[in-house]
């Protein structure tokens, strides 16, 4: 098997083409399910109170679950509820992350697009952070549950790899659908910064545990980071494991500097790391389809890094040659090369959903 470096730099010679396009044919149509996780170990804050306040003893994680069906010529792409499409030794993993005051649906192009290239995604609502609870809390700043969130991921990551096996009945709609070697990290915004500490935070949580000990037992093979930070309180450094990192950051993200990207990307020392620099986008559009023409190359880079990093022997035309077709919208930057903008721009912070 090529190492991982090779298959995303140079494409595999039985599927090439020889004029890359940013598209790929779906293999499957969307089925959607929804599950409720409980972990009682860990409480939730009401930050409408000074100080903040016990709101719930337990956190209840509602998760959306993204699982490929067979491919519909026609109809919509998501189907509640719709059979699963078995394959022996089930699908690669992709736990998602979604950002502050928006929900996991907010990136549905994006989701559906990893589904519908072979990948089982699964989204869980953040206690203090969905749009629900915010309003509810008075439009007090709840973003202080971000450091609970790197459990949460981990918590749901396990229910899904234990659902999966039989050894826990809580999600039935997934039994024998993941492939627990192959599972992946994913974020946006508050979401990448809450992935980006699970997987190379080499500090605490807030309840003392550290967070090597929280992805212990979850065979990470991939994270990306979609316009996040680095928690600067802690040390990163990279993993034993060495997943593959790809950072997604625009320069002309208002609400998240390009630096902060970065940053993020420069402490993990490892050579199978990939970051892509948007041009012109803001914080959210490139990864909810509002910007189509930007979406359509996150969509595309992104599905083919998740291939060479889960399923190598689907990688299809090379990851370079997509990312970097449009260099006026982005570039794509590998092997611990990255942009180093001395004069980096700085904007008035906006981070408003687009």
């Amino acid at each position: 098997m090529l190492c991982l470096t090779s298959i995303l730099q140079t494409a595999s010679s039985s599927t090439a083409s020889p004029s890359p396009t940013a598209e790929q044919s779906p293999l499957f149509s969307v089925g959607l399910a929804r599950c409720t996780f409980v972990d009682h170990s860990r409480s939730v804050s009401n930050f409408a109170t000074t100080p903040p306040s016990i709101l719930s003893a337990s956190r209840t994680l509602v998760t959306e679950i993204r699982y490929p069906t067979p491919l519909m010529t026609s109809g919509p792409n998501e189907v509640a509820s719709a059979p699963p499409a078995r394959r022996a030794g089930g699908y690669p993993m992709i736990v998602f992350a979604h950002g502050y005051d928006v929900m996991p649906d907010t990136y549905r192009a994006l989701l559906d697009s990893w589904t519908q290239a072979g990948f089982i995604v699964v989204a869980p609502i953040f206690p203090d952070e969905n749009p629900v609870e915010v309003a509810a809390q008075g439009g007090a700043n709840t973003e202080g549950d971000l450091s609970n969130e790197p459990a949460d991921i981990a918590f749901v990551a396990k229910e899904l790899l234990g659902a999966s096996t039989g050894t826990l009945g809580s999600c039935p709609i997934v039994r024998s659908l993941v492939d627990a070697n192959e599972v992946a990290f994913a974020g946006h915004s508050d979401g990448a910064t809450a992935v980006g500490m699970l997987a190379y935070d080499h500090g605490v949580n807030p309840q003392g545990l550290n967070f090597a000990a929280l992805r212990q037992g979850i065979n990470v093979r991939a994270v990306v980071i979609l316009a996040g930070s680095e928690n600067t309180a802690q040390s990163y450094a990279n993993e034993a494991s060495r997943p593959a990192l790809l950072v997604v950051q625009s320069v002309a993200d208002r609400c998240n500097r390009f630096l902060n990207g970065v940053q993020l990307y420069d402490a993990v020392h490892q050579t199978n790391k990939w970051f892509f620099e948007l041009r012109n986008a803001h914080h959210l559009p490139p990864f909810d389809g509002k910007d189509a023409r930007v979406f359509k190359l996150v969509a595309a880079a992104s599905t083919l890094f998740l291939q060479a990093s889960l399923a190598p022997e689907a990688s299809s035309p090379n990851l370079m040659s997509i990312a970097n077709q449009q260099p006026a919208l982005a570039r794509m930057f590998d092997q611990e090369r990255v942009p180093k903008l001395v004069h980096a721009p700085r904007f008035v912070e906006s981070c408003g959903p687009n």
